[in-house]
């Protein structure tokens, strides 16, 4: 006999089914992949935003250039990316996901998106 892993009620049916309605089963589900807690789901919240600020960016070819004070005057910090990649020829990107970008002369950035 088997029992629902969300709510404990006996399961009517398959012999292999693990809850007994589509409710508790996405409410177990839901549970289960929620952020755990919530310096987890502001990191997340953080790079979500950073990544929705650099996407918006007007690309040509890939590629484009921007200043730290206008992304910083969007809300980007620049203290939350999800990778750091440093090349043989002595460049440093910092990556959130697809979209890198390096730190320039004065307080320009080149933004480039891989795809």
């Amino acid at each position: 006999m088997n029992y629902c892993l969300e709510c404990g009620e006996k399961i009517i049916g398959r012999s292999d089914k693990k809850f007994c309605n589509d409710d508790c089963r996405n409410a177990y589900n839901n549970k289960l992949n929620k952020d755990s807690s919530n310096l987890m789901r502001n990191i997340h919240n953080k790079l979500r935003k950073n990544y929705r600020i650099l996407i918006s960016q007007n690309f040509a070819d890939g590629k484009m250039k921007t200043t730290k004070t206008k992304l910083s005057a969007a809300g980007f910090d620049f203290n939350y990316f999800t990778n750091f990649k440093s090349y043989k020829n002595g460049s440093e990107y910092r990556f959130i996901y697809n979209i890198g970008y390096k730190f320039l002369e004065d307080d320009w950035l080149l933004i480039v998106k891989n795809e």
